[in-house]
């Protein structure tokens, strides 16, 4: 089986909250508040306390990026079958890069699955926690807004 046609239970979101059961960290934030930029970590992180603590006094996602078990149906962001935040993050938001990020979860990961390439060319731009998130950054994130 290829990593595409792995069952969806195997699939990783790549922007979760580090409370998700699962959690573990996969980037660092960096970049300024108006372009963040987020760096892979050499390999994925386990989410403990200490890793959380390393944070303060901001909050972690203002820090670290997450990947957890992607919830599916119980996420606000996945609706027909699909995590609305990738396609919109593929159909608002510029690349940021023109080759493939380095990145520990793209055999599993849930954007690439379902958008391919263009997810990760605009993924480093994307941090859960954006203290100054553009317009198109904030329509993406914003599950009310459908992605077609």
């Amino acid at each position: 089986m290829t990593a595409r046609a792995k069952a969806p239970a195997d699939t990783l979101c790549p922007s979760a909250p580090p409370e998700w059961s699962g959690a573990v960290a996969i980037g660092i934030v960096g970049g300024s508040a108006q372009a963040p930029q987020v760096t892979s970590l050499a390999r994925p992180l386990p989410v403990s306390e200490d890793l959380l603590k390393l944070a303060a006094p901001v909050e972690p996602t203002e820090v670290f990026r997450f990947a957890a078990p992607c919830a599916n149906g119980a996420c606000v962001h996945f609706r027909t079958g699909s995590c609305q935040l990738a396609a919109k993050v593929v159909k608002l938001l510029a690349p940021t890069t023109d080759s493939l990020p380095y990145c520990t979860i793209r055999a599993d990961c849930r954007w690439y699955r379902q958008e391919g390439r263009a997810a990760c060319l605009r993924c480093p731009q994307v941090v859960t926690d954006n203290v100054l998130p553009n317009a198109a950054m904030r329509r993406a994130a914003d599950p009310a807004i459908a992605a077609d």
